[in-house]
């Protein structure tokens, strides 16, 4: 089994459920993922373009391993409706095995 710090929870926003539904599916098919939690609509605020903005988003938590992360970003980049979509990699520091071992079981 590998070490904890291989294995990844990944974040991204998406601009309605629907997006975030449709990331999660089709990461969910290509086994980058081995599940995601989709939250919201929260609020964000976030410097764009010269200005302070703000939207209502849906926040995604997935979980994945880190040699997966390439591949997984490169498929919400294809798939998301932003410019600039936020993907980012935390990584798990520490969990059951079974729990580890059940996300190598869906993984890649």
């Amino acid at each position: 089994m590998k070490l904890t710090k291989d294995y990844v929870v990944v974040v991204v926003t998406a601009a309605n459920r629907q997006e975030a539904e449709k990331i999660a599916q089709q990461l969910l098919k290509e086994k980058l993922i081995a599940c995601a939690n989709i939250i919201g609509p929260v609020s964000s605020y976030f410097h764009w373009s010269g200005k302070i903005e703000n939207a209502e988003e849906y926040l995604m938590l997935m979980k994945s391993r880190r040699d997966l992360f390439g591949k997984l970003a490169d498929a919400v980049k294809a798939l998301h409706s932003y410019e600039v979509p936020e993907i980012i990699a935390l990584p798990i520091v520490d969990s059951s095995k079974s729990y580890l071992a059940w996300l190598d079981d869906c993984l890649l």
